[in-house]
């Protein structure tokens, strides 16, 4: 006959061994040292702070990352590829070059302002000076399809008479980037010296429509430099 406590054991009920996500573990470190490298910097993150909020241990961190620069080398990496997502969402035509800008500048304004910790993140690491995602074996692949993009709207539509000669798509670029990432990233002190809520949708919505109108306005200016120089010269010129 089974003892008491033989019966009392079959009774319980014998949970069964934990299975660890290994996909599921790594998106979690990664979703929560973003925001701690975002937060603080690459210098003030700290990986205490991130296991803890993990609720795991430091060996089980160093089980999927070397240490704290290989950690924020996949953050980089999956900051870039979150921004190469948004780009693949954008439909272009292929036929008509000014639309298909307006349609990539505003996919590229809207990533921003979705991804404010993006900015943070290259704040952090240019003040580094790129070290970390130069270290990156993914990163560069991952922005070559935008830059091949931007050359071919920018060469299509000077093929076409739609944009002028002297357009160099890096100076395009650099100016998207500019006007689309410059407004997030001081949002609260031009909020405060503006005396304007720069967060509000109203606002945000006349930003989407702003940045691709001036970056059109310059590519569609057929005018050459020179010509410009010399009719606004003629007209500050004092009438005599």
């Amino acid at each position: 006959m089974p003892s008491s406590r033989s019966l009392l054991g079959a009774m319980v009920k014998v949970k069964p061994p934990r299975v660890r996500d290994a996909r599921s573990t790594r998106g979690r470190i990664l979703r929560i040292a973003t925001e701690e490298f975002a937060a603080r910097g690459y210098d003030g993150a700290r990986i205490d702070a991130i296991v803890k909020r993990c609720r795991m241990s430091k060996n089980l961190l160093y089980h999927y990352f070397d240490g704290k620069e290989a950690l924020f080398i996949e953050v980089m990496e999956r900051a870039y590829a979150a921004m190469r997502t948004r780009q693949n969402e954008v439909t272009l035509t292929g036929r008509d070059p000014a639309g298909d800008m307006r349609a990539l500048v505003l996919h590229m304004v809207q990533h921003f302002v979705e991804q404010p910790e993006f900015i943070s993140l290259l704040a952090t690491e240019n003040l580094h000076k790129a070290r970390h995602i130069r270290k990156s074996k993914v990163i560069a692949d991952m922005f070559n399809p935008l830059i091949g993009t931007l050359k071919r709207l920018v060469r299509q539509g000077q093929q076409q008479g739609v944009f002028r000669a002297d357009a160099d798509w890096i100076d395009v670029y650099i100016s998207i980037s500019g006007l689309a990432s410059y407004f997030v990233s001081n949002r609260y002190t031009l909020s405060t010296v503006l005396d304007v809520d720069l967060t509000s949708s109203a606002r945000l919505k006349r930003r989407l429509q702003h940045v691709p109108e001036v970056v059109l306005s310059y590519l569609c200016n057929m005018e050459s430099p020179s010509k410009r120089v010399r009719r606004t010269t003629k007209r500050a010129l004092p009438k005599t």
